[in-house]
């Protein structure tokens, strides 16, 4: 059996621990709460981010980061954003050397406008042949209940998203593998800043053409970054791009849609946030996406909307008006 440990048991986290299980994986998951881990090994379930769902008794937890890392041929992160150079630091002392570290994060640091792949590098001294990334469609709850889903599993090193692939795929979860790492990680980070703006359009109560035209309009943007980033375009017509910005701008499962729907309906985002109990990651990841753009060179009108609702305090109806009042141009820039 393949071992493999999961650091987060957060809904996504768990969620893909089971996906491992179902695998056939010998799977350890690392939680900083002893009662959370005990009722994932004594009632096999997750009460507070999957409840409900019945987890296979192979997937077990712990609290000591040692015990979850020993031996394990792939390791995956699966925290918040923002939080993983700091408890890497703290965790890549255990992690075997030759273990492959898979990300689930999808944002990009703040700071240092770093992608999840790179903190890791940095972070972990581990070459990027050896960093694997998992995106897609992904809505954890769906997955959890063991619903149809397809996912992108990439890395620089063809033969290791094979390997990921193959100790991921079950019935029900079919991953597909890929070399461009950059592509898929922009991809899952910039499709939260639309999930945010389609939400913000949803709490006004605005139709369906200005919706889809957020999502288009929000697709081209992501790929116009990405390409500057060395991307290949073709990733974003994929399940990394299309198929995960269609997920998380349609769902109600969808925590990035839910923040910005609250933020539409005149909430503040104190009350958002006080009301929101899972990381929406386009929250912060949207100033650094936007920095990031900056930075290259690259106009991203979306996102720069959304920095503007979100942390700038500018009502979002006003904000739709400087959207829409933009100078005219062809569609393909």
């Amino acid at each position: 059996m393949t071992k493999s440990a999961v650091f987060g048991t957060g809904s996504w986290g768990t969620a893909f621990g089971m996906v491992l299980a179902d695998a056939g994986c010998e799977v350890t998951l690392w939680g900083r709460r002893p009662e959370l881990a005990e009722a994932v090994n004594t009632r096999h379930t997750n009460p507070d981010y999957l409840p409900g769902v019945e987890l296979p008794a192979s997937l077990r937890a712990t609290t000591d980061p040692a015990e979850a890392a020993a031996g394990a041929e792939f390791t995956v992160l699966a925290v918040p954003s923002q939080s993983l150079r700091g408890n890497l630091a703290a965790w890549a002392p255990l992690l075997p050397p030759d273990t492959v570290l898979v990300s689930l994060m999808k944002g990009v640091e703040l700071g240092s406008t770093k992608r999840m792949s790179e903190v890791i590098q940095e972070v972990a001294g581990a070459p990027p042949e050896r960093i694997a990334v998992l995106t897609g469609p992904n809505l954890a709850k769906e997955i959890a209940a063991r619903q149809p889903a397809a996912s992108v599993v990439a890395c620089r090193d063809e033969e290791v998203a094979r390997r990921l692939q193959k100790v991921c795929h079950t019935p029900y979860f079919r991953p597909y593998t890929n070399t461009d790492v950059v592509g898929c990680e922009l991809g899952g980070a910039v499709k939260n800043i639309i999930g945010l703006a389609v939400g913000i359009a949803d709490g006004m109560g605005l139709g369906d053409n200005a919706k889809a035209s957020l999502i288009t309009r929000g697709l081209a943007e992501t790929t116009r970054l990405g390409v500057r980033l060395g991307a290949d375009p073709a990733t974003f017509a994929g399940l990394a791009g299309l198929g995960d910005l269609a997920a998380t701008c349609s769902s109600p499962l969808s925590r990035n849609h839910t923040f910005g729907a609250n933020l539409g309906r005149g909430m503040t985002l104190e009350e958002t946030i006080a009301v929101t109990r899972q990381t929406a990651e386009g929250v912060k990841s949207c100033r650094s996406v936007l920095d990031l753009a900056t930075g290259h060179g690259v106009e991203m009108p979306i996102t720069e909307t959304v920095v503007e609702i979100v942390h700038e305090g500018k009502a979002p109806l006003m904000a739709l008006k400087e959207l829409m009042g933009r100078s005219a141009k062809a569609e393909g820039r």
